[in-house]
């Protein structure tokens, strides 16, 4: 049964925060330090997240064991901000996810975010959210995700699921995508919280109302003011507000210029490069394992110089 007290108290705390979609400090063998991990994401609060996604996408939960994710669950949820624990894509099958999602809950975790299940049977889809849910009495965030996007139909009907609170568009590069599931997230009474980092301030303006990025992973200060900038736009109708958004958004762009492009899973591995700039990763722990092969080491100096600058005109 849908817990919508909690729900409504959960999506009040999230509507215009930035939800940091953290990174899993890693070492070159898939080794993590819960201390290391915890630094990491109090640096990530106090930049201004207003909540954390753990062993989302970003921390690579699909690959981490239950024991690992829990401890990092437990270790987030002290932080004072809401916790998101990712649930779903495990090689291990559907088996462990439910376990994971029957645990998360007990960890700390105030809600999870489901990961498009391999099955693409619209029943399927329905049902693997219906069976996390049950396993987890937890609220539940959509997450439609570029690499196995919902047809808007089976979407929908993942949306009217009565422990669904919220919606997480991750369509990448596909803005008619991003509209279209905005408006059908939107119609129901969802809270959305886009996770289009190459589109931030674009699903804004198409409804978004927060935002649980993996761009927000390092250089936490660039994505927050973008969130914070537009709900100042939306709520004052001052047209220094808006100037102010537009402005910040241009360089959250050029920040998702260099971090998500082809290889676009690299840029997990380009956010620790960052993340290890800042000096709140410890470069022995700035690691993805789960990389792909041809995402060029030559990159880093190209990313940390531009990153370095966004940080400086945002200050600014």
């Amino acid at each position: 049964m849908a817990n919508t007290r909690g729900a409504a108290e959960l999506t009040g705390r999230l509507r215009w925060s930035l939800v940091a979609a953290a990174a899993t400090p890693m070492r070159a063998d898939g080794s993590t330090d819960p201390d290391v991990c915890e630094t990491y994401f109090g640096h990530l609060v106090r930049g201004g997240a207003g909540g954390l996604a753990i062993a989302a996408h970003t921390g690579r939960g699909d690959h981490l064991p239950i024991a690992t994710k829990s401890e990092l669950v437990r270790r987030a949820a002290t932080l004072g901000v809401p916790v998101l624990a990712g649930v779903g894509g495990s090689p291990e099958g559907r088996d462990h996810d439910l376990e994971w999602a029957a645990t998360a809950g007990a960890a700390g975790a105030d809600a999870l975010l489901v990961f498009p299940p391999a099955e693409t049977d619209p029943d399927a889809v329905v049902h693997h959210h219906e069976a996390v849910a049950r396993a987890s009495g937890l609220p539940l965030i959509a997450f439609d995700l570029y690499t196995r996007p919902h047809p808007l139909e089976t979407l929908g009907r993942v949306l009217d699921l009565p422990d669904v609170c919220a919606f997480k568009p991750a369509r990448l590069h596909d803005a008619i995508a991003c509209q279209e599931t905005i408006a059908a997230a939107r119609s129901r009474g969802l809270l959305v919280l886009t996770g289009e980092d190459r589109m931030l301030g674009a699903s804004l303006m198409w409804g978004a109302e927060g935002a649980l990025i993996g761009l927000a992973a390092a250089a936490v200060q660039i994505t927050v003011a973008a969130v914070q900038t537009f709900a100042a736009a939306v709520h004052t109708s001052a047209r220094d507000a808006a100037a102010r958004f537009l402005e910040v958004s241009a360089i959250v762009d050029e920040v998702a210029r260099v971090t998500f492009r082809p290889p676009y899973e690299g840029y997990v591995q380009r956010m620790l490069w960052l993340a290890a700039d800042e000096g709140i990763v410890p470069a022995e722990f700035a690691v993805d394992p789960y990389r792909p092969a041809e995402l060029d080491d030559a990159e880093r100096d190209e990313v940390v110089r531009v990153v370095r600058q966004c940080r400086d005109q945002v200050r600014g």
